[in-house]
């Protein structure tokens, strides 16, 4: 009998609400710069086919004047329009560092709904000015100094903001307490072009009425390195000894405000910390500790007064992304005593971030710490340098400590990779488990995709995903926490679209477009690294072509259309660039599909011609920047786009198709290549007179690997899309759930706890996410959801795993809102829930169903107001869903 579908109708009642109320993409920012805000909001909790109609922004000095419908600063009026998010502020100049409070009156077919929120704008330039940039004076140490200032705060404080710029990083405290949670911060960046600030509200930590203190610890970060490293940190333009800039704002009842800064007046001292380096570690003598020098009974009659330094080159700005905290802390699962007397520690995966050491010792016993993500054979951590990247030494702390009882200690200005730590020198008796704690660091992120399903590898493969990445992204996303540490245009590139749907990473990802911008060399083209020191100026299309990709990808899965037309122009040029010097339209590079299987476990090209890798990459840019230029309304400059990319396909193909043997291969390829055939096709190179032959090729060539990938970092990206896009789902399933080299399951059975920079067990580096694309495939081919129109406003639901699973599911938070798809096998059908948020409409195509078998509630599915376009594709049946809860089951029996 034919089986049928029924969609339930069973929901609760409900009462419409607005969430995710965000200015400028963030949640109550405290120093927002733009002259032109972008607000956005969420609707939720409203019955099926709700739609947006209109929309009333409101904007005042007090929430009083929003709560009595009186806006005295801005009101948009009723906006007829079906957008909630990136709605832009046109109202009057707003005022610098001063609080505004907003309110969203929505309108929808199933009634209106309201919600408020706040934001903060920066300081002006003329606030600016009331403070200096101040650090250490020429010459001297290497250590970490020390600032101090004591000031008054008149009675009847109402609120004070803290604002906080450095060459470098800078740990702020107030009389005694941490004046935030961030460390690491702020973000690096190209400091010649811009450097950024960070807000915080410090209103609690202030006496009003009393004398009150602030100190700061300064860190090198990538500003001031000095251990020479083989991209020439030391050497960077922007050089030079870490200083900081500190504008306190304090506000009063009377309304009064007044600023407290940085100056020649504040104290300075030599601290504990002799030498902190982001790659190497930190040198720390307890016996130096300045005890409680931010408070003010601190005596520092001996300190000499700050230096007033020059100023970086670049722009001030207030950092939009999220800054790097403690996320979490991890006990040691296990303590071993090695036979020279030091200890390691076992934690359970590998982390990003630093250990915090509880020990015991004389005054001057000094304790060495060892960072490592593998362990070798004499069962030490490994933390070689086998690449001889650094002159001094790699992810290595040394502690003396101050002889005081138990004293504790971490670093402060580096980070490691890391799943064990070694201590040599352990004082007194034996290391305990608790001794040495772990905090997991990363960019404040919300974790906002989920991947489940009925296969623990695919499981597994997910939240290592997810785990890797977070480890890699500081500000920027980083290749490996453990070497580099060093924003990789190709990595990120890749990475972008499961950063964006699993990772809240939207406004990491456009400061380091922004950084790649700032990176280019003088004729337009990015380099390797941003940002960047001036090292790595090679051609290599795949890798520059995250100038390209990276912004669509934003625009794509976020719909931000202010990070195209911020760089349409730098992108135009370089795609212009690259085609130029690309003879007869075929393109050349440095970098290909880096680490396919065959290559060395340290790195390298894949044994194959790499002009395919780089003109189908060219081909993409150009048929990229066609869609950008026509989605900004510059259709001339599309066209000329379209004109170009038609030229590399033209090129592509004479110069590379084989056509007695249907596939594509170049003069250096060893046998058929599996990448080669993946990029042709999915990047719609191929003809289609021939796309089945290729595909074919595609097939046989993994075939004749033992139904196993090999293919680097590009071609893992498409290899499993592309086989289930080609009617291949079943290749694609073998492929991915391998447990023999090479393949996700590979690493899984040989321990890992994290994406790995190589298929080989010897691999470098255990935290690199650039072979961990797959992900793209379990959202949108095993769970079934993708993105078919920019930021998820028409989405793609087709379960194509659903013969190998018993069940998968999916969610992301989309700008209107959460997406979520569930399947599964329940009483010999298939049931498939799905949530779309409102704003938004699916394009549903379940398998192997007949139309005239699907019901809702018991009646045919054709009759429901909610669903459109009801028809037969293939052996699927497609249909269209408006927004709502839907859950559709098989049952075996017909109308």
């Amino acid at each position: 009998m034919a089986l049928l579908m029924r969609i339930s109708t069973a929901h609760a009642a409900s009462a419409l609400q607005l969430q995710y109320l965000t200015t400028e993409h963030q949640d109550q920012p405290l120093a927002i710069e733009t002259a032109s805000p972008r607000f956005g909001w969420v609707v939720t909790n409203a019955s099926r086919g709700t739609v947006p109609e209109a929309y009333r922004i409101e904007v005042a000095r007090s929430m009083a004047a929003l709560s009595e419908d009186r806006p005295d600063v801005w009101n948009s009026g009723r906006v007829i329009s079906t957008s909630s998010f990136d709605i832009t502020y046109e109202g009057p100049p707003l005022a610098p560092s001063s609080r505004y409070y907003w309110k969203v009156i929505a309108q929808t077919s199933s009634g209106n709904v309201s919600a408020a929120s706040w934001f903060e704008t920066g300081p002006s330039s003329l606030e600016w000015s009331s403070a200096a940039w101040i650090g250490k004076p020429a010459g001297g140490s290497l250590a970490a100094p020390l600032l101090r200032h004591v000031f008054a705060v008149k009675s009847g404080l109402k609120s004070a903001r803290l604002y906080v710029a450095a060459g470098g990083y800078a740990d702020v405290s107030i009389n005694g307490h941490p004046a935030s949670d961030t460390v690491l911060s702020p973000d690096f960046t190209n400091y010649d072009k811009r450097v950024l600030y960070l807000a915080h509200d410090v209103t609690a930590l202030l006496q009003s009425g009393r004398t009150n203190a602030i100190g700061i610890e300064l860190g090198r970060g990538f500003y001031g390195l000095t251990n020479p490293d083989v991209w020439h940190w030391e050497k960077a333009p922007w050089h030079g000894e870490p200083r900081v800039r500190v504008l306190l704002k304090l506000c009063y009842v009377d309304d009064r405000c007044e600023f407290v800064g940085t100056g020649p007046g504040w104290r300075i001292h030599d601290g504990p910390t002799l030498l902190d380096d982001v790659y190497g570690g930190e040198v720390y003598d307890a016996r130096r500790a300045q005890t409680r020098f931010d408070t003010v009974a601190f005596d520092d009659h001996d300190w000499g007064a700050a230096a007033v330094l020059s100023a970086p080159k670049g722009v001030l700005e207030s950092q939009r992304e999220p800054p790097a905290r403690v996320v979490q802390t991890l006990q040691a699962t296990a303590v071993t005593k090695l036979h020279n007397g030091s200890y390691v520690f076992a934690f359970p995966r590998v982390i990003a971030g630093w250990v915090t050491l509880a020990v015991q010792g004389y005054a001057g016993d000094t304790v060495v710490v060892h960072y490592g993500e593998k362990l070798l054979p004499d069962g030490s951590v490994d933390d070689r340098d086998d690449h001889h990247y650094f002159q001094h030494g790699l992810q290595t702390d040394r502690v003396t400590l101050a002889g005081r009882g138990i004293e504790s200690w971490h670093s402060r200005f580096s980070w490691k990779g890391f799943r064990y730590v070694q201590v040599d020198g352990w004082p007194g008796s034996a290391a305990s488990l608790d001794a040495v704690t772990a905090q997991v660091i990363h960019s404040y992120v919300p974790v906002i995709g989920h991947f489940s399903s009925g296969n623990s590898l695919l499981n597994w493969i997910h939240a290592a995903a997810v785990n890797t990445m977070l480890n890699n992204l500081y500000g920027i996303p980083t290749d490996t926490p453990m070497y580099e540490k060093n924003g990789w245009t190709g990595d990120g590139m890749l990475g972008a679209d499961m950063m964006l749907r699993d990772l809240g990473a939207d406004t990491l990802l456009s400061k380091w477009v922004q950084d790649i911008a700032d990176a280019r060399n003088k004729e337009g083209a990015p380099l390797l690294i941003a940002p960047n020191p001036g090292w790595g100026d090679v051609r290599a299309p795949p890798w520059h072509a995250a100038y390209v990709l990276v912004p669509w990808s934003l625009y794509w899965q976020r719909d931000d259309r202010r990070v195209l037309a911020e760089h349409v122009d730098g992108m135009a040029h370089y795609v212009d660039l690259e085609y130029m010097r690309s003879l007869g339209g075929i393109a050349d590079t440095a970098l290909g599909d880096w680490v396919s299987p065959g290559t060395p476990a340290d790195g390298g090209n894949a044994p194959e011609d790499k002009h395919i890798a780089a003109t189908a990459y060219l081909y993409r840019m150009a048929d990229t920047m066609a869609q950008i230029e026509r989605t900004l309304g510059n259709d001339h400059q599309a066209k000329h786009f379209d004109t170009i990319a038609a030229r590399v396909r033209d090129a592509f193909n004479r110069r590379f198709f084989d056509d007695a043997k249907g596939l594509y291969r170049g003069e250096s390829d060893n046998g058929v290549r599996q990448t080669h055939q993946l990029l042709a096709l999915g990047f719609g190179l191929v003809p289609a007179t021939q796309r089945a032959r290729v595909t074919d090729a595609l097939v046989q060539a993994v075939h004749a690997h033992d139904d196993h990938l090999d293919t680097g970092a590009l071609g893992t990206k498409l290899l499993l899309p592309v086989l289930t896009a080609t009617g291949h789902a079943d290749l694609a399933w073998m492929v991915a759930t391998q447990t023999s080299f090479p393949g996700w399951g590979y690493w899984r059975a040989n321990g890992a706890t994290s994406l790995w920079e190589h298929w080989k067990l010897d691999a470098r580096s255990r935290g690199h996410y650039f072979l961990g694309t797959i992900d793209d495939w379990l959202f949108g081919d095993v769970a079934g959801m993708r993105p078919l129109a920019p930021g998820w406003q028409r989405i793609g639901i087709h379960p194509a795993l659903t013969a190998w699973l018993d069940h998968a599911e999916a969610d992301t938070l989309t700008p209107y809102g959460r997406v979520a798809v569930s399947w599964s096998h329940e009483q010999g059908g298939l049931q498939l829930k799905i949530e779309i948020p409102v704003g938004s409409t699916a394009e549903v195509r379940m398998p192997a169903t007949k139309p005239a078998a699907i019901a809702e509630s018991g009646q045919p599915l054709s009759t429901s107001p909610w669903v459109h376009h009801l028809h037969a594709c293939d052996a699927d049946t497609c249909f269209e869903l408006e927004s709502g809860h839907y859950r559709l089951e098989q049952f075996r029996k017909t109308f």
